[in-house]
């Protein structure tokens, strides 16, 4: 069975930056609208990502299926 992992909410992009020791991680969804938006809000609720943290998903030039990215700033 899975164990759910709780992961701070970094504040303020800028902050991130200047953080010494802090690394990005980008995470990339792609897949059909529905399923990209649905596991961004199910992010969101086991508490990894906030909703608005996401870009808004951007066509990716096959039929159906968007890709939306997220850039987090974790220690390294």
């Amino acid at each position: 069975m899975a164990q759910e992992q709780k992961f701070p909410q970094v504040p303020g992009k800028d902050s991130d930056k200047s953080t010494p020791n802090r690394k990005p991680i980008k995470h990339i969804l792609i897949g059909s609208p529905k399923v990209v938006t649905s596991t961004i809000h199910y992010l969101q609720v086991i508490g990894y990502a906030n909703v608005n943290d996401w870009s808004q998903p951007q066509q990716t030039g096959n039929p159906d299926e968007v890709m939306s990215i997220l850039v987090r700033y974790i220690l390294a």
